[in-house]
């Protein structure tokens, strides 16, 4: 080992080139010569992992490890060994004087993270390194170089000022409501961030009949000028390819830009900046482009995946912020366009609420005086139907009272006027009301009225309906227990509570009982009926007077309702306060709410014993009145019996289950849906008609309805002739299924029949085929044992024995082959085959019985046709159809046919006797089925049914066409070529 090797021993590939080289041509000299310190520091600068280099001697020669030379880039490996100056002029200006300063002083020097420009990629580039400059020093303290540690660290330094630049950005949007807000925060943060961005542009994109692109930011460029045109067509684009980013939804990377735009001269840096990446931007739900922004390149920085993947962050920012404010921008039109829809409907309401009382007016008046009238002038039946039509007209007049007292309150146009109230007193008056229908439902009625010490000040007209509506709501929900009435003075209010027994109300609708059209789902009451804003309206009315209400509920424990009012009258608005105290009836207010409870304890109606059987129809219904009406038209032709729910209907199935079901679809406890459910789970159950009723009209309640299981949807209102036909005709369809059933039943116990009988012909197919083969043999056997001259007289007979011996072993194979069939058991056994060899063979076995018939038989075949089938099959299938032939044509002659067509072999047997008739060509090949008289011809007519079967079986056809002169032509085309075991679907 020479000098040069064991001092520069080792160093991975920087060692292998510096052995390599001839250090005698550099200013440090030959190898040899080198001192002791520079020798040492080599070895160690080559050993380290860490990025060491050297600048050494007066001229700063430069010697480096493997880890420090990617700082050079393309300068290596032209830099190892030459002057630091040489290698690094475009950097010199700033490492020279550190380098000077480091071999004055004799100090050590640190810089972090200090920016550097390197020429090492073809071009001056952004680079930032942490190094220190130890001076190194001789054997007796001469300064003799500089040792380099350093590392370089413009990947950080890149990704942490991208990633300012981002959080700047995501902090100037998240304050912006409108799209343009958004556009204009970009580009005042793009404009700092000039490094990476010398300039930017974002196109917004409008797809119209000419779809164009608008300016919406702009950064280092004049908007307007040739490089940044504020509109362009995306048909037309000679500078910026906008429209091909945006049909293809692809980056597009340009490197022409000074050659499109002449040279653009913006950024920090002296170079013109000549490449820019082009970005598609989608902020629509289908992903088509709606922007496109142009970023321009730094031309000291490489186009690496760190830099790409920072301009598709932005890119993504910007989209996401546009989505932001866009969703922000719809939502907040969506709450201003119900807002109006509020408004509209208030006013609605308020309308139509108006509009529906003349016609109540008018129709209530003549209907009270009729009532009015004696019973000599109104028969009991027109009464009744009348008091009918009062009590629903007086309950739609309380619902459009309600509408427009609400419609009212919600437009600020509530006509009030504050008396002064002995509250107590008239409380009283108000509950006294109820106390029959409360009796009637089996409750307890408590009022508890303390005197308050002084009066109220309240609306008369306004706690008349706090009063009805909390203790109707109570009524409503309570099915044993009591009612409590209680108010007293506390502290500076008049507290009225309503307390009842009833079924409470779930924690998670609490927080939602006093809000309008609100109603408890799935909830026990007395009906399902309502127009959800009783207690809404409380609510608002008890705030018209500075009040307010409260709940508090417990599930099946019951709830207690807390009305507050203050005292005195200095909270409430002076206009709308009426000196003195008056009293006014209450009965004309309390009459709707009093007939609605009514009508919520009429019982079900239970079905008559009828004279005759006639179908049960089962109304369910909450409403009393409906049930009644419903029960008035149908019990003339059916047997009716009404309830109250679907558990009260579920109960009366287990007992008997009814004809038909006729059900309301919202109902306390269990609805019509539920009722629905439950029906059609069972089995015994399922085939009842069910016809809903519902208020809820149009195509998509109808669809639910059926879509459900129902089997008609009726809307209410409905005409009586509608019911009744509807009712029919699910009846007479429910008749006609059952009598379906009954075939279908039939039929499935005659195929099981069929299928028994197909067993047993395979059974006894089997079991006649053993006696059989012994006859075969024993006739055989006793033959041969004959004397000639015996055997001389006998022959005759012995062929006759054999013969018909033949037959019945033929009709028995068939016979098993039925069983096959039917059964899928039939399989074919494929192997190499000489088609032309087959059908010659089945024609010699038949030759002697045709020459019997008096039949010529005649064959024009292939020399030879190979394929690939089933022989025995095949044998069979020429048998069958010669002796066909045969049968029919005795004493004609018989041509049988074989050629080959492409891939496939036809086969025709042609007979000249009675022929097939056009209707009976079909059928003739279907089981048991044949053309003439059985007493005729004989024969079981399966024949050409296993014919068929085995054709089949192959994949091929067969089929039957007249022979001209009369007879018929039988042809079978199979493929040559069949897979080795293909069987028949099961017959």
């Amino acid at each position: 080992m020479d000098e040069a090797e064991q001092v520069l021993a080792g160093g991975g590939e920087m060692g292998a080139l510096m052995r390599s080289m001839d250090w005698g041509q550099t200013s440090l000299g030959p190898v040899s010569g080198w001192s002791p310190s520079l020798r040492t520091t080599v070895s160690t600068m080559l050993a380290s992992p860490y990025p060491i280099g050297l600048y050494w001697g007066e001229e700063y020669v430069l010697l480096y490890n493997d880890a420090f030379r990617p700082i050079f880039g393309a300068k290596h490996p032209a830099s190892m060994g030459a002057p630091a100056e040489q290698v690094l002029p475009e950097a010199w200006n700033v490492l020279g004087p550190m380098l000077a300063q480091v071999r004055s002083s004799k100090v050590a020097s640190y810089a972090q993270d200090k920016i550097i420009f390197l020429e090492r990629r073809g071009f001056v580039e952004e680079c930032f390194f942490t190094w220190s400059y130890v001076p190194a020093h001789d054997e007796v303290g001469r300064f003799v170089g500089v040792v380099v540690i350093v590392g370089e660290t413009t990947r950080q330094m890149l990704a942490e000022r991208r990633i300012q630049a981002m959080r700047e950005l995501s902090i100037r949007t998240a304050t912006e409501k409108s799209v343009e807000g958004i556009f204009r925060a970009v580009q005042a943060e793009l404009s700092q961030s000039i490094a990476d961005l010398p300039f930017s542009l974002l196109y917004r994109v409008d797809k119209a009949e000419r779809p164009r692109a608008q300016l919406v930011a702009c950064t280092g460029l004049e908007p307007g000028s040739t490089a940044a045109p504020v509109g362009l067509s995306l048909e037309d684009e000679p500078g910026w390819p906008i429209g091909e980013v945006v049909h293809s939804g692809t980056e597009r990377l340009l490197e022409d830009v000074g050659e499109r735009f002449g040279p653009l001269n913006v950024g920090p840096w002296p170079e013109p900046v000549s490449r820019a990446l082009m970005l598609p931007l989608s902020w629509e739900g289908g992903g088509e482009t709606t922007a496109v922004l142009v970023a321009g390149l730094s031309p000291r920085l490489p186009l690496d995946e760190a830099y790409r993947g920072f301009l598709q962050l932005l890119s993504r920012q910007v989209v996401a912020d546009v989505a932001r404010v866009r969703a922000y921008e719809q939502e907040k039109q969506r709450a201003e366009q119900l807002e109006a829809l509020d408004r509209a409907k208030t006013a609605f309401f308020s309308n139509v609420s108006h509009e529906f009382r003349t016609p109540l007016t008018l129709m209530l008046a003549p209907v009270e005086d009729a009532l009015a009238d004696t019973e000599e002038v109104l028969a009991p039946r027109q009464r009744e139907r009348l008091s009918l039509v009062q009590r629903n007209g007086t309950r739609l007049l309380k619902l459009v009272n309600s509408l427009l007292d609400y419609s009212r309150l919600e437009a600020g146009r509530a006509k009030v006027a504050y008396q002064s109230t002995d509250l107590p007193a008239f409380t009283a008056e108000l509950v006294s009301h109820f106390e029959s229908a409360v009796r009637r439902a089996g409750l307890v009625l408590t009022v508890e009225l303390a005197t308050l010490g002084e009066p109220v000040w309240v609306d008369r007209e306004a706690w008349e309906k706090v009063v009805f509506n909390l203790l109707s709501n109570a009524l409503k929900y309570t099915f044993e227990g009591n009612i409590a009435v209680s108010l007293r003075a506390e502290g500076a209010e008049a507290v009225l509570r309503v307390r009842d027994t009833g079924t409470g109300i779930p924690a998670q609708a609490l927080p939602h009982v006093f809000e309008r059209f609100h109603r408890v789902e799935g909830a026990r009451a007395r009906s399902h009926e309502g127009s959800g804003i009783g207690l809404s309206l409380v609510q608002e009315l008890v705030k018209l007077h500075g009040g307010s209400v409260s709940v508090h509920s417990a599930l099946e424990q019951g709830s207690t309702f807390t009305v507050r009012v203050p005292f005195g009258k200095d909270h409430l608005s002076r206009e709308h306060l009426l000196p003195g105290l008056t009293e006014e009836a209450t009965q004309a207010q309390a009459t709707p709410y009093i007939e609605e409870a009514m009508g919520w304890l009429r019982g079900p109606v239970r079905p008559e014993a009828p004279s005759s059987p006639r179908p049960r129809v089962l109304v369910v219904d909450d409403n009393a009145d409906m049930r009644a009406y419903i029960v008035g038209l149908l019990q003339s032709s059916f047997a009716v019996e009404a309830v109250e729910d679907g558990l009260e209907a579920l109960e009366v199935f287990r007992a008997q289950p009814p004809d038909l079901i006729l059900s309301d679809v919202m109902m306390p406890r269990l609805g019509g849906f539920g009722l629905l459910r439950e029906v059609r789970a069972k089995a015994e159950w399922k085939a009842v008609p069910f016809i809903m009723l519902s208020a809820r009209a149009g195509e998509e309640a109808s669809v639910e309805g059926l879509e459900a299981g129902a089997d008609d949807y009726l809307v209410k209102p409905f005409s009586a002739r509608e019911l009744l036909a509807r009712v029919r005709s699910s009846l007479e369809m429910a008749r006609l299924r059952r009598e379906a059933a009954v075939r279908e039943a039939s039929e499935l116990t005659l195929q099981e029949a069929v299928h028994a009988r197909d067993d047993f012909l395979s059974v006894a197919s089997h079991e006649l085929k053993t006696p059989l083969a012994a006859l075969r043999l024993q006739t055989e056997a006793l033959e041969r044992v004959l004397p000639p001259e015996v055997r001389a007289r006998v022959g005759e007979r012995f062929f006759s024995v054999r013969r018909q011996t033949q037959r019945l072993a033929g009709l028995i194979e068939t016979m098993l082959d039925i069983s096959r069939v039917a059964t899928g058991r039939l399989q074919l056994k494929t192997e190499p085959v000489d088609v032309a060899a087959l059908v010659a063979d089945g024609v010699a076995q038949l030759r002697e019985e045709m020459a019997r018939q008096g039949c010529s038989l005649t064959l024009e075949s292939e020399a030879s046709l190979p394929g690939r089938l089933d022989a025995m099959r095949m044998g069979q299938l020429v048998q069958n159809l010669l002796s066909n032939a045969i049968k029919y044509g005795a004493g004609k002659p018989v041509e049988v046919r074989l050629r080959q067509q492409g891939t496939v072999a036809r086969l025709e047997v042609v007979d000249h006797g009675i022929g097939v008739a056009p209707e009976n060509r079909a059928r003739i090949f279907n089981r048991f089925e044949r053309a003439v008289p059985v007493r005729h011809y004989g024969g079981l007519g399966l024949g050409l049914w296993v014919s068929r079967q085995v054709v089949e079986a192959h994949g091929g056809s067969i089929s039957v066409t007249d022979t001209p002169g009369g007879g018929a032509t039988f042809a079978v085309e199979l493929p040559l070529d069949v897979p080795e075991f293909k069987a028949p679907a099961k017959a």
